[in-house]
């Protein structure tokens, strides 16, 4: 099983001396990939509840005054900073951009890092970001899909054409394609079954998103993703699971909870060894210190007190 990190692409660190010392200190600290999350800009006023604060499940967590970078041309500017980590978006919200625009985004930074971005894709949650950029909430799914139906041309077909309800064009020449092949690797997030219908049609990966859920209760929702695959006629196995997760380090052990991730680095690792026995083959943490040096604090200790140890006996 494979572990990331979330980097400090938002908030009064997200500059670009931490970006690249982050990075790079990840892949120092042996880690396999490094993430960024998806937001144009920050209404002032969000009336849409916050569907993933592990806390309270209510208010998003950033302030409107506080940076928040574009977090392709964060991933571009570390393909040249780093030379082995994967870099992964979490992930990238399809309506807020053109599909031919984004696809050549991907296929360039995947270019650039010789074939180490994974694409995270989803639908979106916020109303408000919606609006000002022109993109249709209610029919963001339908359109997502056609996101996707788009992509599998362009990365695959010498003369892409479409013809579709949001997007028609003909006669387009898309090059390069994509550095990995067949296709730089693209995980659907959303926990709806909308969403789980769309990872099990055109996804590598179903990507499960940052909910308080136990291990066996995303077993038996990935099993739905699995069936669903092969009700659209494809092999369940190319679908793999992966999914976000918050995490805190502890310095005393602590009473555990099934759909927590918190605790002192022993703990965590038998608590991570839980989601590896379910077949998740990669796991995207958010360390939740608060403030960024302790945050720091805890993704060195945790990568020195348990990667190693769960390194061992892992079978990715």
């Amino acid at each position: 099983m494979k572990l990331g990190i979330f980097l400090p692409i938002s908030g009064r660190s997200a500059t670009r001396a931490t970006l690249m010392e982050a990075a790079r200190q990840a892949e120092a600290w042996g880690y396999d990939s490094v993430w960024t999350a998806d937001r144009i800009f920050i209404p002032w006023e969000i009336r849409t509840p916050y569907p993933y604060n592990y806390a309270d499940g209510s208010h998003f967590l950033v302030p409107p005054d506080r940076p928040f970078l574009e977090p392709l041309t964060c991933l571009a500017f570390l393909a040249g900073c780093t030379e082995r980590i994967l870099l992964g978006m979490s992930v990238l919200v399809m309506p807020y951009r053109h599909p031919l625009y984004w696809a050549k985004i991907a296929t360039t930074i995947d270019h650039l890092s010789h074939g180490r971005l994974i694409l995270g894709v989803g639908v979106g949650w916020m109303v408000e970001e919606f609006e000002p950029l022109g993109a249709p909430f209610k029919e963001r799914g339908e359109m997502a899909n056609e996101h996707l139906q788009i992509v599998e041309k362009l990365w695959g077909e010498e003369r892409p054409r479409f013809e579709g309800r949001f997007f028609q064009f003909d006669n387009v020449a898309f090059y390069p394609k994509p550095y990995q092949k067949p296709r730089v690797p693209i995980w659907v997030g959303g926990e709806s079954a909308p969403a789980q219908r769309r990872a099990a049609r055109y996804g590598d990966a179903w990507f499960s998103y940052f909910v308080r859920i136990t291990p066996q209760e995303l077993a038996a929702k990935f099993a739905n993703v699995r069936q669903m695959a092969k009700d659209a006629g494809r092999d369940p196995n190319e679908v793999h699971l992966s999914c976000c997760r918050p995490i805190e380090v502890t310095s005393e052990p602590v009473a555990q909870e099934p759909d927590r991730l918190k605790g002192t680095p022993t703990q965590l690792v038998e608590a991570l060894r839980g989601y590896e026995k379910i077949g998740v083959q990669h796991i995207a943490l958010q360390f939740t210190a608060p403030r960024y040096p302790e945050r720091v604090q805890q993704i060195e200790r945790f990568a020195r007190e348990a990667l190693s140890t769960l390194r061992k006996g892992s079978h990715s």
